[in-house]
């Protein structure tokens, strides 16, 4: 029974982060309907996409560094069963405010990743590693591609509370199975949580990421964005002095500015954007009417149906990203898939009116997606100590997140000053989505270049295990396992 649980740890993982990915894209599908559903405004139901964008953003850090002080498969459990109760409360509830908590609640599974990667780092034997860290990486696209079109046919034949119900179900599961397969990781990093530190990160991470996906609706120069900009620098810059001072941080602000973390960090935001402006604008394009001379009035199916071949490819690949970091070194896979990306949005742009090219040129930026995600996390697990993979996983989260919700404000906001009249209603231009392309395409490049700066360290002949030079002696956290 150990070594079948042992040999399921991986599979049972990587569903859990199916399932995260899953929990976040599986309202896409209700929006246009939900206000009439709930009988709430428009900009009241967009805040069931806000919720769980701020709720992730805030829980990922914080729940990564517990993660590290309290135990990995303790607080993995529970944002498995935040998710579960979440999606339980969406399925019982049609009142707009419950749905929100629901989802808010439902965004603690963006934390399910980086906790995962550190677990497989604890447990695994180095040369399993870097396969089943890639894999984990990816089931953020596979699930996003799983979850829209699986979302739609639910909306479309069934009340829409069966898909959460459905959700529901799959998220005991996952849960029940994390519980029975994957053991307690024996490395901690002994201390304090820093309670006050959390609280500055979060309501910084508010101010920033309100600010930036209300900016379109609320205006960008209107006294309420700028507040929350103002606020956000001013509680930032408090909350970096308290954590150079805390004896027990929750970042590693010195760690956290070495090179080698850095500048992975920067790749992660970069990477998040670019990633995220495939699947946004391949979704809008695909469904814009014939009228425009260049949509395929598809349906919101056959939109998520586009997107399936880029995460089956996800699935497929994600071996091959590893064994390129083994040869090679996670930098080189890292600048290898933002490369790609950049190379996928030129497909895009060559053509964007014909469906095999528009699937070709975004399952093209999956490929790329597949090789950078798998290669972020194995750079931060060599560059930080074992007791701080799980928090420094989760900053990285941390900055795609916040890359996504820069790359969704500034796709809006092209597409806003690109458009036209199509039957009396304004339509983004076919030049817009281009420049969209273009946009997302060149910080791939950027990517690309932060990258290539990432300082490789030809003295370190570190192991994903360990997280040390060979030879060196064992940091204060594993002394203290």
């Amino acid at each position: 029974m150990a070594a079948l649980r042992e040999r399921l740890a991986i599979p049972v993982l990587a569903f859990g982060g199916i399932l995260m990915a899953v929990m976040q894209t599986v309202v896409v599908p209700l929006l246009p309907d939900l206000p009439r559903l709930t009988g709430a405004s428009a900009g009241a139901v967009s805040w069931m996409v806000t919720a769980t964008l701020l709720a992730g953003a805030v829980l990922t850090p914080v729940l990564g560094r517990a993660g590290d002080m309290y135990g990995k498969r303790r607080v993995l459990l529970m944002a498995l069963g935040m998710m579960t109760v979440g999606s339980l409360m969406c399925a019982l509830s049609s009142h707009i405010g419950v749905l929100i908590v629901a989802r808010a609640l439902q965004g603690a599974a963006a934390a399910v990743v980086p906790l995962s990667i550190s677990i497989l780092r604890d447990e695994l034997p180095p040369e399993r590693t870097g396969s089943a860290v890639a894999l984990m990486s990816s089931t953020v696209g596979i699930g996003a591609a799983l979850g829209l079109p699986l979302a739609a046919l639910l909306v479309q034949y069934a009340d829409w509370h069966v898909m959460f119900w459905a959700t529901t179900a799959l998220g005991v599961l996952g849960t029940a199975l994390a519980w029975w397969a994957v053991r307690e990781s024996p490395v901690r990093e002994p201390g304090r949580f820093d309670t006050v530190g959390a609280l500055g990160l979060a309501a910084g991470l508010v101010c920033l990421l309100l600010a930036v996906s209300q900016g379109g609706t609320w205006g960008w120069t209107s006294p309420g964005i700028l507040g929350l900009f103002a606020g956000c620098a001013a509680i930032l810059t408090l909350w970096w002095r308290q954590q150079l001072r805390a004896e027990r941080p929750l970042v590693d602000l010195e760690l956290a500015a070495r090179p080698r973390v850095a500048l992975p960090h920067v790749a992660a935001l970069l990477t998040g954007f670019s990633f995220y402006g495939n699947s946004l604008v391949t979704a809008q394009l695909v469904q814009a009417p014939k009228a425009t001379g260049y949509g395929l009035g598809l349906s919101i199916v056959a939109t998520g149906l586009c997107l399936l071949p880029g995460g089956v490819t996800m699935l497929l690949l994600s071996p091959v990203s590893a064994r390129i970091s083994a040869a090679r070194g996670p930098r080189i896979t890292l600048a290898l898939g933002t490369a790609i990306i950049a190379s996928g949005y030129v497909l895009r742009i060559a053509d964007s009116r014909d469906l095999w090219a528009i699937i070709l040129g975004a399952t093209v930026c999956s490929i790329g997606t597949t090789f950078a995600y798998s290669a972020l996390p194995t750079l931060i697990l060599r560059a930080v100590p074992a007791g701080q993979t799980a928090s420094a996983n989760g900053v990285n989260v941390l900055m795609r997140t916040i890359g996504q919700a820069v790359c969704s404000a500034a796709v809006a906001a092209v597409l806003v000053h690109h458009t036209s009249l199509v039957a009396g209603a304004p339509v983004p231009t076919l030049h817009g989505y281009l420049l969209a392309f273009a946009m997302a395409g060149t910080v791939a490049l950027v990517a690309c270049a932060a990258a290539l700066s990432i300082p490789t360290d030809p003295a370190s002949r570190e192991t994903p295990r360990t997280g040390r030079p060979t030879g060196a002696p064992r940091d204060e956290a594993l002394e203290g396992a």
